[in-house]
């Protein structure tokens, strides 16, 4: 069947922590829908490296490849500037307008992709999707962009009410459950260390106000390689961004701090795995091998719930927004802390604090992430179909 229909997805960022959101979809659509042609734009061989090993062979030949290239130029402009804005992943928005305006949709995990608003002739608008990369409580989870999306396939019923409540038409809103966890094994526990302690993972954000990296992480990761922190294990598994950069900015806080480095006792015990830029990082390695949680405003946070485990919050805010507190959902599945010492007195008793939280943990994790019985990509290429035939239609 010669496709009538096209649907480009859009892997425009610099990092593969996002592959895993969408590329079960792409594969499903090719899949389920020969009718549409699909259409995989991506940034770098890296980035389609990744994607490759998640779609493997599940439609993977039907798949139209396209690599978001800048000419050497454009690339040096652009690494001069990617210190402090997504300059490389404008550009390369701006230097492939064509293939978007043939498109009948552009599905994306990200808002920069509706900058392309701009630049297609209205006659030859495709609509805009987006799958987010993540369930978490962030106050950029209800960005005013979402109302400019034609579609949002998100994870459950928490985050439509969450966007419903901040002026996304609930029409545009089809709940679709994690694409992320179908390819992982979520029964798996690899064996990092091999001493019987339990192991913690350590999870901080980047963004300079809501990370705890910037005031207590290099004395965190100093605590437990200590004597007092002996009695555990710890994983140094940061989001994927934190290390990227020196400098980070908070546009949504108006904070520009410098990143501390990690600490060299950290580097040199044995009861600590640090890790700052592998695959690992993101494909649940960490968070499926723990035994305990440490984080700030990272959405992993969820990945970790899917086994109901003890978790551990630190607050570590410059600027407290007076709405900050509703949105952190997560922060009600463990205690919060403002402190080093504080989180360490709770330590010993994890256990039984990871009980007296289990059945809250349980609930939230319903609310953010609809399991359901069929595969969450299955469902996003159906309401992918049905998004582009209603228009059709009209």
């Amino acid at each position: 069947m010669q496709p009538v229909m096209r649907v480009v997805f859009l892997f425009n960022h610099d990092a593969a922590h996002q592959v895993a959101h969408l590329a079960g979809i792409a594969a499903a659509m090719a899949r389920l829908h020969p009718e549409v042609e699909t259409v995989i734009a991506y940034a770098s061989s890296a980035i389609r490296a990744r994607i490759e090993g998640l779609v493997g062979d599940t439609g993977g030949a039907s798949i139209r490849w396209y690599e978001l290239t800048l000419g050497p130029i454009a690339r040096t402009v652009a690494g001069l500037f990617d210190k402090v804005l997504p300059a490389s992943r404008l550009m390369r928005l701006n230097a492939h307008v064509p293939l978007f305006a043939s498109a009948d949709m552009i599905v994306s995990t990200e808002r920069t992709c509706l900058r392309l608003k701009k630049r297609i002739p209205k006659d030859s608008m495709p609509l805009f999707a987006k799958v987010p990369h993540g369930a978490g409580d962030r106050s950029v989870s209800y960005h005013p962009d979402y109302t400019r999306f034609d579609r949002s396939f998100v994870a459950g019923q928490k985050v439509v009410d969450q966007l419903v409540a901040h002026g996304v038409d609930a029409e545009r809103l089809v709940v679709i459950g994690y694409p992320k966890f179908e390819n992982i094994d979520l029964a798996a526990r690899q064996r990092l260390f091999d001493n019987g302690r339990p192991t913690l993972v350590y999870n901080p954000h980047f963004d300079p106000n809501l990370s705890s990296w910037y005031d207590h992480g290099p004395d965190i990761l100093r605590w437990f390689a200590s004597e007092a922190g002996q009695g555990f294990n710890l994983i140094f598994a940061p989001h994927v961004m934190l290390f990227r950069k020196d400098l980070h900015v908070s546009p949504e806080y108006g904070i520009a701090r410098r990143r501390p480095d990690i600490p060299d006792e950290a580097r040199e015990a044995a009861n600590i795995l640090i890790d700052i830029d592998s695959p690992r990082l993101f494909d649940m390695t960490y968070t499926l091998a723990a035994d305990g949680y440490i984080g700030d405003a990272s959405s992993q946070i969820y990945e970790f719930l899917v086994r109901p485990r003890p978790a551990f919050f630190i607050d570590a805010r410059r600027d407290v927004k007076a709405e900050d507190d509703e949105w952190h959902l997560f922060w009600e599945c463990g205690p919060v802390v403002r402190s080093v010492d504080a989180l360490a007195a709770l330590l010993p008793d994890m256990e039984a604090i990871g009980k007296s939280y289990r059945a809250r943990q349980e609930e939230l994790f319903a609310y953010t992430i609809d399991i359901g019985d069929r595969p969450a990509s299955e469902r996003a290429a159906d309401a992918i179909l049905e998004a582009i035939k209603s228009r059709a239609d009209r």
